[in-house]
């Protein structure tokens, strides 16, 4: 056996170089679960395509159209050689199997800090959030200063919400953006946390209140995703 398959990538795991990020809209529940399924069969069939691919995993949307794909890399190099080697094939064997998926964009990433809540379930997350935010130029050293500015509010906070397992802290590549890839014990438990006194997750504070109005934020968006598939070399794995 080439490949095993997980509920979840390991997000603490200090080889990964870079990390790819990309959405496909596949319109339907029905759809996505089918999806899912040709994305298992299509590695399942195969020997692991590259030793620089990490894991590969596959999220499922709450809004029963989107699959979240997040893929762990020793470096671009290996990205490049699994593009020349390998993605095309499995691509075909999904896009035969479900026709008229969309892959919007791709976006490459560096995990720049991590969180663990010492009080969050250290068993399996419920729930991924993905939160997205977008500069309005490329800054390198903005994106770091929005995620610190993040921490400090998180060390600061008298009171977080209950339920949060980890948060990761990803930044691009081109300067433009940051993702965090936040686990939760459940969908509820995110949800209880959007609805508590104040603007999103986190209290009232000054230190929350920077991140809010930080300058030069254009745009994000917040999605939550069930686990669906997370993929990585088996023993024994055979490299082409």
């Amino acid at each position: 056996m080439s490949v095993q398959f997980a509920s979840r990538p390991d997000l603490a795991r200090n080889d990964v170089g870079l990390v790819k990020a990309s959405t496909w809209d596949v319109s339907t529940p029905e759809r996505m679960r089918r999806t899912v399924e040709a994305v298992r069969e299509a590695w399942e069939s195969r020997d692991w395509p590259h030793p620089g691919l990490l894991s590969y995993t596959v999220h499922a949307g709450e809004d029963g159209k989107t699959l979240f794909h997040y893929s762990q890399w020793s470096d671009e190099q290996a990205h490049q050689d699994f593009i020349r080697n390998g993605r095309d094939e499995r691509n075909a064997d999904i896009d035969a199997a479900v026709p008229g998926i969309r892959r919007l964009g791709l976006h490459t990433l560096e995990l720049y800090r991590s969180e663990f809540r010492p009080e969050g379930d250290a068993g399996e997350p419920g729930c991924v959030v993905i939160v997205d935010v977008e500069f309005d130029g490329a800054d390198k050293a903005r994106q770091r200063d929005w995620v610190d500015t993040v921490f400090e509010a998180l060390g600061t906070d008298p009171a977080l919400p209950p339920g949060g397992i980890s948060a990761h802290f990803h930044v691009s590549t081109d300067g433009t953006r940051v993702l965090n890839y936040a686990e939760w014990e459940s969908a509820g438990a995110h949800v209880a946390a959007l609805a508590a006194p104040g603007a999103g997750v986190g209290s009232p504070t000054p230190q929350w209140e920077r991140v809010r109005t930080y300058p030069g934020v254009t745009g994000g968006g917040v999605h939550r995703y069930t686990p669906a598939l997370s993929i990585r070399p088996g023993a024994g794995a055979q490299h082409h």
